[in-house]
């Protein structure tokens, strides 16, 4: 992961450190409470890995495989996702588990580069491949939607995922939590689908 630049600007700048900090903040009362192995962005990839390898033919329901263009390479990168779609829309956020986040809060990892420089991708859901068009969400009212979309939703394997994630038994609260956590500290995006 990287860190996103400043836009320059004095105003632009004082957000960007305010939004650092808030993210910061958040981090250091969540840390506690997750599983050492996943607090760091390599924990993250290592889970990823494994998860790309598990899914190959299928994912389930709220997650899925996201094919993006390497933005220096050119040659595709698969990621494994959390991903909720509403209607002709998909809604993923680019996570930053504690450790990361306490160290650099805005670290951005290398397949939303990938998108910021081609967002043309492809994700599989279930069984099914999509084209679709990925971009950053800014507008209030999307945020708010891809907010209820993320946090709300909660399948069968969430539970699992919550157990790798958090210490002590997975609920439902708990999750809803825990993906609260990560829309607000990570960066949400939305992938229109091309049918």
């Amino acid at each position: 992961m990287t860190e996103a630049p400043g836009n320059g600007s004095t105003s632009g700048d004082k957000a960007v450190t305010i939004r650092a900090e808030a993210i910061r903040a958040a981090a250091i009362s969540e840390a506690p409470v997750h599983r050492r192995l996943l607090q760091s962005a390599r924990g993250g990839r290592i889970l990823s890995a494994i998860m790309l390898r598990v899914f190959t033919i299928s994912t389930p329901h709220g997650h899925g495989v996201l094919t993006t263009t390497g933005r220096k390479s050119g040659r595709q990168r698969r990621n494994y996702v959390r991903a909720i779609r509403r209607h002709d829309k998909v809604y993923v956020v680019m996570l930053r588990p504690p450790a990361l986040a306490i160290e650099r809060p805005l670290a951005v990892s290398s397949w939303v580069w990938n998108i910021r420089g081609n967002p043309n991708i492809h994700l599989r859901l279930r069984r099914r491949t999509f084209a679709g068009v990925a971009r950053e969400i800014s507008d209030p009212t999307e945020l708010r939607q891809a907010r209820e979309a993320i946090c709300e939703t909660v399948h069968l394997v969430d539970y699992g995922e919550c157990r790798l994630h958090l210490r002590g038994r997975p609920s439902r609260a708990k999750i809803k939590d825990l993906h609260g956590y990560w829309f607000d500290t990570g960066i949400p995006l939305v992938i229109e689908l091309a049918e």
